[in-house]
């Protein structure tokens, strides 16, 4: 699960971490406000979207002007007009796609004086199962862009969960910064205050860039990208109250209702697959034949007639779904559950586009013989190279 920027920094200041100060607005009017009380002389208005790259960004709309998501102002009445621009608009980033992201709230901040910019980033190492931190002196840049060009300039280590966090991690991070005196210490007790956030909060991703020093030689996350283990979220009713639905997908919110996993893409194909290593394969196959999946979904091991008609219905809800490929492996699920609940949905939302449905396993002679007698005009398959190429087939108009 993510989070705004702003709820980001007020989870971190709770475990000492040195931020900005800053003020959330939901609408033009309340940025005078906002910005007078914060008190200036410059502020920083921030796009809060759940995406990177906003400062880069670019509105869709013209009347938001020329200026990306992220923008300094010198007055209140700056901080109004910039608001008026960019709340309601469609804000374009590298990781928004070509749709882009609505702007529905921004974060006003203080403006701060910056002498140097770093990145740090703690994670989920799955390797060494071990919370990393990663480094860089080059901050406030895209840290993909940094391992590509200069892999030199970032530092990496992990921290042992029996031990946690010791003074010795801080000196990594000093000496990996260039920083000595007092600010060696403050990066000592940010790291320390990072991985104590970290693992109460059961942070799967936490990203600082850029994490600044100012002129008057102290560190501050400037910015704070903030990701949570959903598995972990039923120990955090104060995380989940962060949730912004807004920023999710409509279809992926309606199968959290029934425990699916389900994944938005932008391809043709909708998949309803039981396992998520089929899942990925079926993805694979359908790429290999020349179309994209539409989503990712795993209707899971034991799922029932109503989760399996919730599946189908979440699919033909996405417009761009031209054809649909059930592939089911029965081995705790049943063959005959997902042909009913196949049936039981196509009923009740009909079928507009080609469906082809390959089954295997328990009770796999009773589902298929579900499907062929319930008249629906549904495409059999042997296999799931077989069940690919049909579904492929028919989306391209060859059947």
């Amino acid at each position: 699960m993510n989070i705004h920027e702003y709820q980001a920094k007020a989870v971190l200041k709770e475990f000492g971490v040195p931020v900005s100060r800053g003020k959330a607005i939901f609408s033009a009017a309340e940025a005078v406000d906002a910005a007078k009380e914060l008190g200036g002389p410059l502020w920083v208005v921030k796009s809060q979207i759940h995406a990177g790259g906003r400062g880069k960004g670019k509105f869709k709309e013209a009347e938001a002007g020329p200026a990306g998501g992220v923008r300094l102002a010198r007055s209140p009445e700056e901080v109004a007009a910039f608001a008026e621009q960019m709340l309601g608009r469609t804000l374009v980033t590298e990781q928004t796609g070509p749709a882009g992201k609505q702007v529905n709230r921004l974060y006003i901040e203080d403006g701060s004086d910056i002498a140097k910019e770093f990145y740090l980033s703690a994670l989920v190492d799955r390797e060494t199962s071990r919370v990393a931190f990663v480094v860089s002196t080059e901050g406030g840049v895209n840290i993909e862009d940094v391992a590509h060009s200069t892999p030199e300039k970032i530092v990496t280590f992990s921290v042992d969960p029996v031990t946690g966090v010791q003074p010795l991690h801080g000196r990594k991070v000093a000496k990996a910064l260039g920083l000595s005196g007092d600010l060696a210490k403050q990066a000592g007790k940010l790291v320390e205050s990072l991985y104590t956030a970290f693992v109460a909060k059961d942070i799967s991703m936490l990203e600082i860039n850029p994490l600044i020093v100012t002129k008057d030689d102290r560190l501050v996350a400037l910015d704070a990208k903030v990701s949570f283990d959903s598995n972990a979220l039923y120990k955090h009713a104060d995380i989940v109250a962060l949730r912004d639905t807004t920023e999710e997908d409509a279809k992926e919110i309606e199968a959290s209702k029934y425990d699916l996993a389900y994944i938005a893409l932008e391809g043709t194909i909708g998949c309803m697959v039981n396992g998520a290593g089929l899942a990925m394969a079926t993805m694979d196959i359908i790429k290999l034949y020349g179309e994209e999946p539409a989503n990712f979904l795993d209707v899971g091991g034991g799922a029932t007639k109503e989760k399996v008609t919730a599946a189908f219905k979440i699919i033909t809800s996405d417009p761009s779904v031209k054809g649909i490929l059930v592939n089911i492996f029965g081995g705790i699920m049943k063959c005959d559950v997902i042909a009913e609940g196949v049936i039981a949905a196509v009923k009740e939302v009909g079928l507009t586009v080609p469906l082809v449905v390959r089954l295997e396993g328990t009770n796999v002679e009773l589902g298929k013989k579900i499907i062929s007698e319930s008249g629906l005009n549904v495409i059999p398959a042997d296999d799931l190279d077989d069940a690919a190429q049909k579904i492929v087939n028919a989306v391209k108009g060859a059947v």
